[in-house]
């Protein structure tokens, strides 16, 4: 059992690209199944959020500063350098649209926290720092969000987002499942109950996040055909992301003489966003904004599925 597990975590990047094929073929076939995937969106969402947080090592917060070095670089590059990235590249490609402008920062701002562990040990970056560093990085970009919207944002958020809706989203998807996962990770060692919950959970982040990305994908991708001039306007800034961000990584971590894995490991982190944290955010917004962002998210998530693909075979070769 524990060697199908961990075949279905390294192979994690194939499913996901069978769960968006699927996702695709079943929303534009029948909008039955459409709204039967919408209906089932939101708990899918809720059970993937708890399952992921408790893989997260919520109660060895202490443990992350062992080495502050690699702790200040991780911040610095993903805290400031990339966004600073992010809005010269939105500014370059002259995205004037609010709702574009919100999902590009949303998705693009946000270190991911998950499934960047996997590709980081298979492109033998340090995995083991990177997991301790995830709890810290959760909660620096749940601070700064609300930050970087009111810097970089060109219009007024409030003509986009209705700021309680935006909150309570924020504390029924993320907050709750954050706390709920801490509880359960701080009392399972006492109760056998708990820690076979625990147990049950560690399987569940790649079947869930598959059943999450076909649910968004069928349920709303009969709008985003409407509409493929925003997938169009995109797609060049995810590929400039994709190859600036890693050497922005690796030259940040460079400066401050890590060794050549922890060097790695931030190119990884740097490049890898938190679609899967941001999505149900994304999904609470008013429907005609909603459907742009949501798009924005997904299309992110395809592009970054395929060039980790390629991170892992050629950052090895280029950070030696």
């Amino acid at each position: 059992m524990h060697k199908l597990k961990h075949t279905m975590e390294t192979k994690q990047a194939y499913i996901y690209f069978l769960a968006v094929i699927m996702g695709i073929i079943m929303g534009i076939s029948s909008t039955s199944i459409a709204t039967f995937f919408k209906e089932i969106t939101t708990p899918a969402i809720i059970i993937l959020m708890i399952s992921m947080f408790c893989q997260l090592p919520l109660n060895s917060l202490k443990s992350q500063f062992t080495n502050l070095k690699f702790i200040i670089v991780l911040l610095l590059s993903n805290f400031i350098l990339i966004p600073i990235l992010v809005w010269l590249l939105i500014t370059i490609f002259n995205i004037h649209s609010g709702p574009i402008q919100i999902g590009l920062y949303l998705v693009l701002l946000m270190p991911c926290i998950d499934y960047v562990i996997v590709f980081t040990s298979l492109g033998k970056g340090n995995a083991a720092m990177l997991l301790l560093c995830t709890p810290l990085l959760l909660i620096v970009q749940i601070i700064l969000l609300p930050v970087y919207f009111t810097i970089f944002l060109t219009h007024n958020v409030n003509n986009y987002i209705e700021v309680t809706t935006f909150l309570l989203a924020f504390i029924f998807f993320i907050l709750i499942p954050f706390i709920f996962a801490l509880l359960l990770q701080k009392f399972s060692h006492n109760n056998k109950g708990l820690d076979n919950l625990n147990h049950v959970m560690s399987w569940l982040p790649v079947p869930m996040m598959a059943l999450v990305l076909i649910a968004v994908i069928a349920s709303q991708i009969s709008f985003v055909l409407k509409d493929l001039t925003v997938i169009y306007q995109i797609i060049p800034i995810y590929i400039c992301f994709a190859i600036i961000a890693p050497i922005i990584g690796n030259l940040c971590a460079k400066l401050f003489k890590l060794d050549i894995e922890l060097r790695r490991t931030i190119a990884f982190s740097v490049t890898t966003r938190n679609s899967l944290v941001v999505l149900p955010l994304a999904l609470t917004l008013p429907q005609n904004i909603a459907i742009t962002v949501t798009a924005i998210i997904v299309t992110q998530t395809i592009i970054e599925l395929i060039v980790e693909v390629i991170y892992i075979q050629v950052i090895p070769k280029l950070i030696k």
